[in-house]
């Protein structure tokens, strides 16, 4: 399509009338930005994007971020526009509205054609990046023939300010990754007022400094906007371009003010507004022949899909790639009789190290695993013999070193399952779960299959300290929908929890994994962790205890049920490694493992609040409701009473 101006600056008005007009409708909303920036859209979707409204799940296609996704009428009108079946006019008309998929932003779920839901500002540029590392490994490991696409990201002043860019940016420059461009909505105002209000930084420059090419165009200028495009596509490094723009542009008395941002244009602006943009249409209508030209966008795209599944269909790995795209694990024969072997063993490992055994099994015969660890990979046990490192001169690696950015590793790590073709797993300590902890409910609020492994969790650590002992954390994360939390036991319930995350398509998972050894303790090869929680000791005398612990705590359960036992005090131990799975048992079974009839005890080195959902208000919650200290480990469990001498005492006087 040529940058003829009277041929787009209809197409961009198109955009504007319907982002005023939903917004003005569901009297909420964000106008400003798609106003602003629907001149920059139009020459990216009629010149440049890679897109077939038909295929909205093609492989091959670009990727576009809306990562201010505050401004979601702008995907929401370029989506129906181009002619992509989703969302409709009747969808738009009840933008923001309970049933909608027109969200206030964007979601993946509800849209085919939404790459990833933002609205946390920084972590749209974030996932992109993960997409763009995606793009290059998949294309090292298939060629151009099949992965040739780009990555485009449309941001704000607010994604730049976040700290997770610095991370993001700085990860992109070092493996200068080149398909990547970024379109900068340079308008200059936040929800407060002008930018100068709090900030003076020159992000240009910050750009340069990470390794980023940069430009700048006129935002409103469709011949520059495509010059500046030009000169993103043709440099090898990430491009940023800056597009000077006017936000809310078209609101003649209200553009370039930041009230225009957050709010309807109301009644009277938007009569204004047609006026000034010589929009006759009514609202939620867009004239024929500006439809017409809206819909010749995505014609090239459907005529690169025609040829690029030609070269499918004829390519030697097209089964493989095809399976890999499509998110389905490989045979696991060959997995599960090594699995099985550990069954007749007796390996007395961190479960860290566990972790790190199961992936030397998993990573060669899975190999869409791409792992990494931020600046902890001695620490995590996350590399294996089967994944060399993923780099600038070497994009096929599948072992990231993101260095010390646990945030923008989380964010990467969902772009590259959002891209699809790949399954990423990446660890940090579990008490910097905390830097990362909106990418991960992210990943649970998108359905992806992403596997965080949290090592170090808990006291047990020893002597770094309360700043390095996570407490709370196991438990606030059991808060967040749609995640599994595994604690394993021993080196069974570790490989198990691996397999079971890598089964789990549209769900993450958090292994939180010791720095200390642990005893194997079970030689069970049936899958008892998938029931997320399971009898592992009977009681030998009439039960009256049922000790329900995790992880670590396991060992000191079944030596607590010793000691009742030698009392003539019936005790099961109960292994709960993923409480979220427990719970979608059915009821018999739950009060089969948890008898109504019993005293329940919860022992985990944690925070005892929401174990009472287990134990029940009368039962006994043993665990730590402060903070840590800096001391060897047994020392610790001693101080803090996780021995059996300090909790068998407490059992039989509430039973007295």
């Amino acid at each position: 399509m040529s940058l003829d101006p009277q041929r787009l600056a209809p197409m961009a008005n198109a955009i504007r009338a319907l982002s005023m007009d939903a917004v003005q409708a569901a009297n909420s909303g964000h106008p400003g930005m798609p106003m602003g920036m629907a001149d920059v859209a139009t020459v990216l979707w009629s010149k440049y994007l890679k897109f077939d409204p038909a295929a909205p799940k093609w492989p091959d296609r670009d990727r576009f971020v809306l990562s201010a996704g505050h401004g979601s009428m702008l995907i929401y009108s370029l989506l129906h526009l181009s002619g992509y079946a989703s969302p409709t006019m009747e969808d738009i008309r009840n933008f923001r509205q309970l049933g909608s998929v027109c969200a206030g932003h964007p979601e993946n779920f509800l849209i085919p054609g939404v790459e990833c839901t933002t609205g946390p500002l920084g972590q749209g540029l974030a996932m992109a990046v993960g997409m763009a590392m995606a793009e290059r490994h998949l294309n090292a490991v298939f060629g151009d023939g099949l992965v040739d696409h780009r990555t485009w990201v449309v941001a704000g002043d607010g994604c730049l300010m976040e700290g997770i860019n610095h991370e993001a940016i700085g990860l992109a420059g070092h493996l200068k990754l080149g398909r990547m461009v970024v379109l900068w909505d340079d308008n200059r105002i936040t929800i407060d007022g002008d930018t100068d209000l709090s900030t003076s930084e020159d992000i240009a420059a910050r750009y340069e400094a990470t390794g980023w090419h940069v430009t700048s165009c006129d935002g409103h200028d469709f011949a520059d906007i495509a010059r500046a495009i030009d000169e993103a596509v043709a440099d090898e490094r990430p491009s940023l371009v800056a597009c000077r723009t006017i936000i809310g542009k078209g609101a003649p008395n209200k553009q370039g003010g930041h009230n225009v941002h957050g709010a309807p244009l109301g009644g009277d602006e938007i009569a204004a507004a047609r006026e000034y943009l010589g929009w006759d249409a009514a609202p939620f209508e867009v004239p024929e022949a500006i439809l017409s030209d809206w819909r010749t966008t995505g014609e090239r795209g459907a005529s690169a899909h025609a040829e690029w599944n030609s070269r499918l269909a004829a390519a030697p790995d097209a089964q493989e790639f095809s399976r890999r795209m499509a998110g389905d694990l490989p045979d696991g024969e060959q997995a599960a009789a090594a699995f099985d072997a550990w069954l007749g063993e007796s390996q007395k490992v961190a479960t860290r190290k566990a972790s790190e055994l199961a992936l030397g099994v998993l990573t060669p015969l899975v190999p869409e695993m791409v792992g990494g660890s931020a600046d902890l990979t001695g620490s995590n046990n996350t590399k294996t013999k089967a994944t060399p490192p993923f780099s600038a001169d070497d994009y096929s690696g599948r072992y990231v070193y993101y260095g010390i950015r646990e945030f923008g590793m989380a964010a990467a790590m969902n772009g590259m399952a959002l891209h699809g073709g790949i399954i990423p797993y990446g660890g940090t300590f579990l008490v910097f779960s905390d830097y990362c902890r909106n990418a991960v409910r992210l990943s649970a609020l998108q359905h992806q299959r992403v596997v965080y492994v949290f090592t170090h969790d808990s006291i047990g650590l020893g002597e770094d300290g309360p700043t390095h002992q996570p407490v709370e954390h196991v438990m606030s994360l059991r808060m967040i929908p749609n995640l599994n939390v595994y604690r394993p036991a021993d080196i069974i319930e570790t490989a198990e929890c691996w397999n079971l995350a890598l089964q789990s398509r549209e769900t993450p998972s958090v292994l939180a994994l010791t720095r200390q050894n642990l005893p194997q303790l079970r030689s069970s090869g049936e899958m008892l962790s998938a029931k997320g929680a399971y009898r592992l000791q009977s009681a030998g005398a009439e039960r009256k205890v049922v000790l329900v612990a995790t992880g670590s705590e396991v060992e000191l359960a079944v030596n607590v049920r010793a000691a009742l036992e030698a009392q003539g005090i019936g005790a099961d131990v109960v292994s709960m490694p993923c409480a979220e799975l427990f719970l979608k048992q059915d009821a018999a079974y739950r009060a089969d493992v948890l008898p109504h009839d019993t005293l329940k005890v919860s022992i985990e080195a944690g925070v005892t609040m929401g174990w009472e959902r287990f134990t029940g208000t009368d039962g006994i919650n043993i665990g730590i409701d402060s903070f840590g200290a800096s001391a060897p480990a047994e020392v610790l469990f001693e101080h803090f009473g996780l021995t059996v001498d300090k909790i068998v005492p407490q059992i039989t006087e509430k039973l007295a």
